[in-house]
């Protein structure tokens, strides 16, 4: 039978994404190696959007969720991401359809270029392109996901 007491994840996918991604968005606020975009204070992250995000450290909080994105499934390019933090194109309660549009890819394709500077992920050599993660980004990812306080949940019988 598993031990009872409690575990210390070991990788990434041990962990809640929304866990990781606050922890991961939080350790690369602290390094500064991530550099803004001069237009990170009035830029929207798709053209449906009507607002610009409301949390100042947003930029972040991308970059970390694509960085996890990308060591979960390799080879996802700025197309991909763009379809997956996409959304719906018209607000509800209107009388046309809505349809599903995508983000904006600017924001995404300067994050994978921070997240390259940095050292965690790389240009995929394969035909298919796209980005994988490094033996370094990794680790650090390791790292950051071991912090993290996961809560084991128990049943009683």
């Amino acid at each position: 039978m598993a031990e009872d007491g409690p575990r210390n994840p070991t990788a990434v996918k041990d962990v809640p994404a929304d866990a990781f991604i606050t922890a991961f968005a939080a350790y690369l606020k602290q390094t500064n190696k991530v550099q803004l975009p001069q237009y990170v204070d009035y830029v929207k992250t798709g053209a449906f959007k009507e607002l610009s995000p409301l949390d100042p450290d947003w930029y972040y909080v991308r970059a970390a969720a694509i960085a996890r994105r990308v060591y979960i499934n390799q080879g996802m390019g700025v197309g991909a991401f763009r379809r997956a933090f996409g959304g719906r194109s018209n607000a509800k309660g209107r009388v046309t359809p809505e349809h599903h549009a995508k983000a904006a890819g600017g924001v995404i394709r300067h994050a994978l270029q921070q997240l390259e500077a940095m050292g965690l992920v790389e240009k995929n050599p394969a035909a298919r392109g796209g980005r994988r993660i490094t033996p370094e980004g990794q680790r650090q990812m390791d790292l950051v996901a071991g912090g993290v306080q996961v809560t084991r949940f128990h049943y009683l019988a």
